[in-house]
């Protein structure tokens, strides 16, 4: 497995790696209209200080990681926007292996946490528990509908 740093150039792969995980369960979301997967994606990527990283077996792109850089008064973060792995090789140790290999690097550029959002009714949120994290019981996320 091989961490490598992503950027436009890899978006089509991205694009299409995104689309086939996420149409899949648990989350079968609908990203059929791919105007709006292309303009999601380059909301995350255009931005002043993207780090998305890709996770290759060989020649294939088997996960990514996009996020970005943000200084705050407790240190430097890397804000996760999106953690996915293709989905035949889910359940198999290779998000832990990845989230290792991203550890280390963001420890390389001086970053000292990462943080992220998920739902509490998906599996991604026992997977990010066994990696470390610890829900931040006084945050809460809004919306309201137009």
């Amino acid at each position: 497995m091989q961490l490598k740093l992503l950027d436009k150039s890899n978006f089509n792969e991205m694009k299409n790696l995104f689309r086939s995980v996420f149409m899949s369960p648990p989350w079968c979301d609908d990203w059929s209209d791919d105007e709006q997967l292309t303009e999601y994606l380059l909301d995350l990527m255009d931005v002043r200080t993207p780090l998305v990283y890709g996770l290759y077996d060989r020649d294939e792109l088997v996960g990514v990681s996009i996020g970005n850089v943000r200084h705050w008064f407790g240190g430097t973060e890397y804000h996760v926007e999106e953690f996915f792995i293709k989905t035949d090789r889910q359940h198999s140790g290779l998000g832990t292996e990845f989230f290792s290999l991203i550890e280390n690097a963001v420890k390389e550029k001086g970053i000292t946490n990462i943080f992220l959002m998920t739902e509490h009714d998906k599996p991604a949120f026992g997977f990010y528990k066994k990696q470390g994290f610890k829900e931040i019981e006084k945050l809460v996320s809004l919306i309201k509908e137009l």
